[in-house]
């Protein structure tokens, strides 16, 4: 049995995949436990797992950052955010250790640069998960940070390397607030953060399927390739008695989710208000945000802050999103068509990968508008294609895999808590 820290970074959708380890972690007869901010405490304890909340964190400064859902400034806000936090999980790993011992292993993603900096200090063993196929580092298959690096994929190996090879135009928000966390701790900063600090040398984890991105031949060595997730707390979560009735009392409504952390989509939901009154069908919308929410709704759409994706999404026709990971994935599992609206991170890839799929469409948030969108969710309601193909990828999901395999992978990986034991801070 050994205690791992888990260390997930950003919103709601890059923490469900955390809790998903830890819950197997735990099966396994290991001890985890979740470090991260303290919005995200009460979800973590209901699944039953540990948690240590951030002594510091901006998480709140940032989802209120009007531009974090913005192609471009959306990166270098999330990037300053996962600087400023590094001494801030370097701190939590350091003050568990003191009452805990050391951990035997970190995950964490690879903007978590507190993990890195813990392993280069301590020698603790540390996984980079990646849950979204942009993490990628690829010449092969570059991917799309913004929809006009498909024009790299177009061009010859040699030029693609060439443009490529440079450090991650973004690190310069987070590097001055990494080199101050490293000189506080006494470790050698990194030269690059997309060169030097973004795969772990002790083992890379990819959550995301082969069919889904195909491994190429510049990805880590030390890689392991699993399945989604899927997790969405469906196990302590369940459908309101309201919500269940409005699924049952007429045709297959469309679901809109501009995702979990997006608090300025108000014209996001006027404009999904324009398409279901345009096609005479009922609607979900999915916001913790009330001012989200246009005035004066129809008793045809009906809100909810949050349900469990894979109870509601088998209720649907469409889901119209932002391309989350998760939510891109349990679409899938369920068999759900996809209109994505690309707004900024990982989106415009996972937005190409669903269309190469043939599960959905695409627009561009930018775009996002009745004119546009209009055509778009009509053919994937009523194009049977787009449904069929969506059944074909929820039946590969369908077939689960045993996890014993990666909880023995992870095992391989773990340190024994007796060697180099941390010191409490002076």
């Amino acid at each position: 049995m050994k205690k791992v820290l888990l260390l997930p970074h950003g919103t709601t959708g890059d923490v469900l995949p955390f809790i998903w380890l830890a819950r197997h972690l735990k099966q396994g007869g290991h001890q985890p436990t979740v470090i991260a901010a303290s919005v995200f405490e009460a979800i973590t304890r209901r699944a039953g797992i540990e948690f240590l909340p951030l002594a510091r964190d901006d998480f709140e400064e940032m989802t209120a950052h009007p531009g974090l859902f913005r192609m471009i400034e959306g990166t270098r806000v999330a990037h300053g955010y996962a600087g400023r936090a590094t001494g801030d999980y370097a701190a939590a790993i350091e003050a568990w250790s003191v009452p805990n011992g050391r951990p035997g292993l970190l995950l964490a993603p690879m903007t978590c640069f507190g993990a890195r900096l813990m392993r280069e200090k301590h020698g603790i063993p540390l996984v980079t998960v990646h849950a979204s196929s942009l993490l990628m580092n690829s010449m092969h298959e570059p991917p799309l940070f913004i929809p006009a690096f498909r024009w790299l994929r177009k061009m010859p190996l040699w030029l693609r390397t060439w443009l490529l090879s440079g450090p991650n135009p973004f690190d310069r928000f987070a590097e001055p607030h990494v080199r101050k966390a490293c000189a506080d701790h006494g470790v050698k900063a990194p030269r690059s953060l997309r060169w030097d600090w973004w795969d772990s040398p002790d083992g890379v984890l990819a959550l995301f399927p082969d069919w889904f991105a195909r491994p190429q031949p510049d990805w880590p060595r030390q890689l392991l390739q699993w399945d989604f997730p899927l997790e969405d707390l469906s196990g302590e979560e369940s459908l309101s008695p309201e919500l269940r009735a409005f699924l049952a009392e007429g045709d297959k409504p469309v679901l809109f989710t501009p995702g979990t952390g997006h608090r300025h989509a108000r014209r996001y939901f006027e404009t999904a208000l324009e398409l279901v009154q345009a096609l005479r069908c009922r609607a979900i919308f999915v916001s913790r945000e009330a001012g989200q929410i246009p005035d004066g709704l129809p008793a045809s759409v009906r809100v909810v802050s949050y349900a469990p994706f894979s109870l509601v999404l088998p209720h649907v026709s469409v889901c119209v999103h932002h391309g989350g990971i998760g939510t891109l994935a349990q679409c899938l599992a369920a068999g759900v068509p996809q209109l994505i609206t690309p707004m900024s991170h990982d989106q415009f890839d996972t937005a190409d990968r669903i269309e190469k799929l043939g599960a959905g469409l695409s627009v561009l948030a930018t775009r996002f508008s009745r004119r546009t969108a209009l055509p778009l969710l009509s053919r994937c309601m009523h194009d049977r294609s787009f449904r069929d193909h969506s059944a074909a990828h929820a039946r590969r999901l369908l077939q689960k895999r045993d996890v014993r395999p990666l909880i023995a992978w992870l095992e391989a990986r773990m340190q024994d808590a007796h060697i180099h034991p941390i010191a409490p801070a002076s």
